[in-house]
């Protein structure tokens, strides 16, 4: 008998079916990029086709802790510091008054992270700021071509701040499309194209960094097309530092490293050699096996990494970080490899806010997982560099000063990512909307909101416009069990960790994407460094809770030797902090023989008011566990933290309560601990 009820029940099943039947889902290892967008710039023939496509800068409107540490960075240092660096003193700038006598690279290594900042916050007067230096360096442009500072190193032109300059043209062109970037660049290269190859970055830092010079070439070419490009990118292929050994590099300095390890691989993009692409992922692993025994993402490598000197109280210059995670976002659009988004998060997460006091008003030199204090005082040879370098100053570090300013504005662009297929990618996740074309040039308005990495659940809402197009979510490699829900609804296909989840329908307006990714505590076990152990909670490595004693300073008294400060700048507003331990730092971690990790507790605490987990008083998470003492691990002759104990060095008579947080709040840290299993 057919009643009412049977009809409505057949109608929603049908309903049901049909909707099921309107969406593909399917785990992808990475999306298709045999396809072309049809809302972005492609790659040109011979150009290798990227695996992801980076949105214009003002896309992406961060929220949530990421979208505070950028207003953070406005109000500190990043914003202010055209008030305080003598580098960036107007009068007779280098970038602003042909044959003016300073400026060279901190003009550009702090205006390509202050203009990013400027267009994602859309602060009218930090564009105008931004306005006056890009002006100036487009009316720097000579008649043969070459523009900037004159930076002669015998008869031969130094070009490495041009190459930091150029990156910033980029993003100025992405948001403004001024085509004066497209003629200057043009013009630009032709003149490197007259300059003879044995004159042709030559100097060190040039020479190291030629990959940067490479990567405008070839984001040249893609919008113009002109064919003298890529005889161009040869030719600084050719004169670039070889980061292709097999087992040794052109140089160990930290932040080339860093940086330049990327080069290979953006040759790869040119040329589609495999053999190019696997020396980028060669030097990453290279310089890990013996100097990156360590958490947090990083290497020791202070300035120079050094043998014998591979303990977790080295550290690495907060250049690096911010390098290093700019390599992994263009190595992650190079490639679609997930592996380069969890190495960017562990940097961002674990290594990098602790380089910075919480108001974003200073920053040190050196960061080391390890790390016990935090002082104005001279440490080498303990770390590779004589002078203060471990304090937090706003004064001190030429290099850092500056150049930290692209760490958080990049990693906001690339949250979110276009696909050559025509979708949308969430790759490093974060609260954020993004405005953005997709499937057959439709615009769509798409929200996230979660609190990663201090929570494992994700929603993303299309908040306007309807299309179809797929979605990809990167799924991590430490979570299991992973769930996707459309509007409510799971999805039968099973997210597989380390891989993409795409999802492709007919999205409209509401549409809400929920996706869970559980956390859970994993311990890895560092056996080039004594067998200590750090432990993980999802993209979060966990640091002793030390208590943190601060101590103000005068930072023209503490700054390093070749520091400079404008005249006006005014100390008393821009102190150099000190950081000193409280309570006792030389704790063995227990680790139940039979069950690791068993015994420590996960504490969920209240979410910040002020929006910033990255302190010990605000930070969400804490996780108690137990310690015992290690009475010969104290701090060595060179005020640093000891090296590791050895494993059977002799512990406390009790075993103590102790308490770990993420080490990214943690600014004195034990990260990686000895082990005590009784």
């Amino acid at each position: 008998m057919i009643t009412k009820n049977t009809v409505l029940l057949s109608i929603a099943a049908f309903l049901s079916t049909a909707t099921v039947s309107a969406q593909s889902v399917r785990v992808a290892d990475r999306p298709d990029n045999t396809a072309q967008s049809v809302n972005y710039v492609n790659s040109r023939a011979p150009l290798v086709q990227p695996s992801f496509i980076k949105l214009p800068v003002g896309s992406i409107h961060p929220a949530g802790w990421v979208g505070r540490y950028l207003e953070l960075q406005r109000d500190g240092l990043t914003g202010h510091l055209g008030e305080i660096s003598a580098w960036l003193e107007k009068d007779n700038n280098a970038w602003l008054t042909t044959g003016g006598d300073h400026g060279w690279e901190e003009v550009p290594y702090w205006l390509k992270g202050y203009s990013d900042l400027a267009y994602i916050l859309g602060d009218k007067k930090m564009i105008e700021e931004t306005k006056t230096w890009i002006e100036a360096t487009i009316k720097s442009q000579k008649p043969d071509g070459s523009f900037g500072p004159v930076n002669m190193r015998g008869d031969k032109p130094e070009l490495w701040a041009q190459m930091i300059m150029l990156s910033t043209l980029q993003t100025y062109y992405e948001y403004t499309n001024d085509e004066r970037v497209i003629k200057l660049m043009t013009n630009y290269f032709k003149w490197q194209m007259t300059i003879p190859d044995e004159k042709f970055l030559e100097d060190y830092w040039e020479n190291s960094r030629g990959g940067d010079n490479l990567y405008t070439v070839l984001w040249l070419y893609n919008r113009t097309g002109d064919k003298f490009l890529l005889d161009l990118a040869h030719k600084i292929h050719r004169n670039t530092a070889n980061w292709c050994r097999p087992s040794s590099l052109p140089n160990w300095h930290n932040v080339n490293i860093a940086e330049c390890f990327r080069e290979p691989a953006t040759y790869y993009m040119l040329t589609g050699d495999k053999k190019m692409l696997a020396s980028s992922y060669n030097v990453q692993n290279l310089i890990r096996r013996t100097f990156g025994q360590v958490p947090g993402g990083m290497f020791g490598a202070d300035e120079n990494a050094r043998m014998g000197f591979i303990d977790p109280r080295q550290g690495v210059e907060t250049c690096g970080m911010v390098e290093q995670m700019a390599s992994d976002e263009i190595m992650l659009r190079f490639t679609g490899d997930p592996y380069w988004a969890e190495n960017c998060e562990d940097v961002a997460f674990n290594t990098y806010p602790a380089a910075v006091t919480a108001d974003f008003k200073a920053l040190r030199y050196i960061t080391s997982p390890n790390m016990v204090q935090s002082d104005s005082e001279n440490h080498s040879p303990g770390i590779d560099n004589n002078g203060p370098f471990l304090s937090m100053n706003p004064f001190s570090s030429r290099c850092c000063q500056h150049n930290h300013a692209q760490g958080w504005p990049y990693y906001s662009e690339n949250l979110v990512y276009a696909t050559p297929d025509n979708g949308v990618a969430f790759v490093m996740y974060a609260a954020c909307t993004a405005d953005m074309q997709v499937g057959d040039k439709k615009t769509i308005t798409i929200k996230e909101d979660t609190k990663y990495p201090f929570d494992e659940n994700i929603s993303i809402t299309i908040v306007k416009g309807n299309a179809k197009f797929p979605l990809y979510l990167r799924i991590p490699s430490w979570t299991n069990g992973a769930e996707v829900l459309v509007n409510g609804q799971k999805m039968d296909v099973t997210p597989v960790s380390g891989k993409y989840y795409c999802i492709t329908r007919d999205w409209k307006k509401n549409d809400k994407v929920t996706l869970r990714l559980p956390m859970t505590l994993k311990m890895r076990q560092w056996q080039v460094n004594k067998n200590s152990v750090s432990v993980d909670y999802g993209p979060l490595t966990l640091s002793l809770k030390i208590k943190e004693r601060y101590v103000k300073r005068d930072s023209k008294e503490t700054a390093i030797g070749d520091s400079k400060w404008q005249k006006t700048a005014d100390a008393s507003q821009w102190p150099t902090t000190e950081i000193y331990a409280d309570s006792p730092w030389n704790y063995s971690l227990y680790v139940n023989p039979s069950k690791a990790l068993s015994d420590i507790e996960v504490v969920k605490k209240p979410w910040p008011a002020d929006n910033f987990p990255f302190t010990l008083n605000s930070v969400p998470l804490e996780f108690k566990a137990k310690g015992r003492l290690v009475p010969s691990w104290t701090m060595d002759e060179h005020k640093l933290c000891g090296v590791l104990p050895e494993a059977d060095a002799p512990k406390g008579d009790t075993l103590d309560n102790i308490t770990l947080v993420p080490m990214g709040a943690a600014r004195l840290r034990i990260s990686a601990f000895p082990v005590t299993e009784k």
